[in-house]
């Protein structure tokens, strides 16, 4: 019975904010777009100096010379925690709106600049390893940051009725936890997000530069 209350309560937030979640998942998308189209605007020596990072961590991954899986974990845990609580609290802010938007867009176009300059420069190859070193983790990350600046924006949105609109009326405190087991669920999931990162991610681009990195 908890479950199918559990289910009917997110086919009903989802029916709600189906607007919400289109327009924000456009908006990442377009950050990816914009951060693969900047690659091009990379001049050659900042490419060739970028890449060369790249190929030496790539050497040392192959080798067996990077962090440790827990020490990625706990990195990548500690990173996506504290982005989505900056998105958290800029919900409650109100005045935060325009900056969630625009960290929603930055992460879109840090992703898209990453596979964009991987494939530019190593062809077959790098969009391989972009697709082993990004798509595993990402594929739960980014719809949890969705998630949260969803559920952000309609915090904050709420917030602007309840002070301004006298109609409106909505107790607070249920209001509030509600946010806050909003935060605490994206949490958990992260938490997979990020030991897909720091146990799987790492084997499958080894596998992948076992093929092609020579």
């Amino acid at each position: 019975m908890g479950t199918l209350q559990r289910r009917n309560r997110l086919a009903g937030h989802l029916r709600e904010h189906a607007s919400m979640y289109i327009f924000h998942t456009v908006l990442l998308v377009m950050g990816v777009i914009f951060g693969a189209v900047i690659v091009n605007s990379l001049s050659a020596t900042q490419k060739q100096d970028l890449f060369y990072f790249i190929n030496e961590f790539f050497v040392q991954m192959k080798n067996g010379e990077i962090v440790s899986a827990k020490e990625v974990f706990s990195h990548t845990l500690a990173y996506n925690s504290k982005f989505i609580g900056i998105i958290w609290l800029l919900g409650i802010s109100m005045i935060g709106l325009p900056i969630i938007l625009v960290m929603l867009f930055l992460k879109g176009m840090v992703v898209g600049f990453t596979v964009g300059f991987l494939v530019q420069q190593m062809g077959l190859s790098g969009f391989l390893l972009s697709v082993a070193a990004v798509l595993p983790q990402n594929f739960i990350a980014l719809p949890v940051y969705i998630f949260v600046v969803v559920a952000a924006v309609a915090f904050s949105l709420q917030m602007i009725k309840k002070l301004f609109v006298k109609r409106f009326y909505q107790p607070f405190v249920p209001m509030l936890l509600r946010y806050i087991l909003v935060y605490g669920a994206a949490n958990l999931l992260l938490c997979a997000a990020a030991v897909i990162e720091g146990y799987l991610t790492p084997l499958l681009m080894r596998a992948v530069l076992s093929l092609f990195h020579h």
